[in-house]
């Protein structure tokens, strides 16, 4: 074996060979090849050792001050030549070449270095992932003197009255409509608001632009008060066909009735409501409707766990058979906002009108995913 490659640490190379990569002039009679001709690295300290062989003496120099040669050129057939590449300190990729020349021969190992990408958002990602994607709300789209909007970057909207197959009783508009403003992004939140325009509910059913396979998903969440009100924070499948075979995830529901109540389920063709067999768990949080609470879900290849303020109440695991029927929770699903009024659930004691308009907060949405 003509090299050996030690790195401080761990780092992609590509290697190639041939006695013409790289070469820029003629020098027939120079036969010399070196390995790895190329380096791919991270930001980190590296030291590189490359082989050098040829049948003429050669000298090598490197472009950059940060990459530097353990020594100028050789007259042996066989070299090991050590290269010492600094950190990267900078905001940007850089590139090095190391000069190989021997009469009119030339040849370029070329090394590529990336930057270190920090978190500059100060969030706290949990033990083992990192931030991929987040709204604080604190940038909204503004509408020419209107309420302020969701940057439409990030959300897109659901519209309509048809019941949403469960017989709910809003009509879902695209956070503005007319002069009423259902979507209103101030003071460092997201305010979704329910309210009574004539003879309808307006509200509002919004979806992340982006999706995800697996992850750890979170929103910091207040919820609305008043009978007939069914706040939700959800994940629906990108490529949906038909349901329940694509699945879904529910992350936190609950119904104003029941303001104590809150739940978290999947649905999936062996697992759902319409036959009586969902997955799902609930637990008290007595001031749902009067604090925020971190409302989160872990997603895995193995598992899917819902948390409330860093506890988990519920787990639904992978059976592991590959059948669809049971685990269809291994494709994109995107995030999703809503709060409905009435329908099978929310209307299940009745509604209120009388406490319209209601608001439902959302402090922030976060996603992160494994390191």
């Amino acid at each position: 074996m003509f090299y050996s490659l030690l790195l401080s640490c761990c780092f992609f190379l590509s290697c190639g060979g041939g006695n013409d990569a790289g070469t820029i002039d003629g020098g027939k009679d120079v036969v010399m090849t070196i390995s790895p001709d190329s380096l791919n690295i991270d930001f980190n300290e590296h030291t590189a050792t490359l082989a050098v062989k040829s049948n003429k003496e050669w000298s090598v120099y490197s472009t950059e001050d940060w990459c530097k040669c353990s020594q100028s050129g050789s007259v042996e057939e066989t070299t090991n030549l050590v290269a010492t590449i600094g950190k990267n300190t900078g905001m940007t990729d850089r590139t090095a070449k190391l000069v190989f020349n021997s009469g009119k021969y030339t040849k370029e190992v070329e090394i590529k270095q990336t930057y270190e990408k920090v978190d500059t958002t100060g969030i706290v990602a949990p033990e083992g992932y990192a931030l991929v994607w987040h709204d604080e709300f604190n940038n909204p789209r503004l509408s020419g003197g209107k309420p302020a909007l969701p940057n439409s970057d990030d959300w897109s909207y659901e519209t309509g009255n048809g019941g949403w197959g469960n017989n709910e009783l809003e009509n879902y508009i695209p956070g503005l409509l007319n002069t009423d403003t259902c979507a209103v992004v101030s003071d460092g939140s997201l305010k979704i608001i329910a309210k009574k325009v004539a003879s309808q509910v307006l509200s509002v059913r919004m979806n992340t632009q982006k999706s995800w396979t697996y992850g750890y998903f979170e929103a910091r969440l207040k919820l609305p008060k008043g009978k007939g009100t069914w706040p939700a924070f959800w994940m629906m499948p990108k490529n949906y066909t038909s349901w329940p075979a694509d699945g879904e995830i529910d992350i936190m529901e609950e119904v104003g009735y029941n303001p104590n109540y809150v739940s978290s389920t999947i649905h999936c063709t062996a697992y759902n409501h319409t036959i009586g067999t969902q997955k799902t768990a609930q637990t008290d949080v007595s001031t749902s409707q009067s604090e925020y609470h971190l409302y989160a879900l872990e997603w895995t290849a193995d598992y899917i766990k819902a948390y409330v303020d860093g506890q988990c109440y519920f787990t639904f695991t992978n059976d592991k058979t590959n059948n669809k029927n049971t685990w269809p929770f291994n494709a994109p699903f995107y995030l999703k906002l809503n709060l409905a009024w009435g329908g099978d659930w929310g209307g299940a004691q009745g509604i209120d009108e009388s406490i319209l308009p209601a608001t439902y907060e959302i402090d922030y949405v976060r996603v992160f995913q494994k390191k």
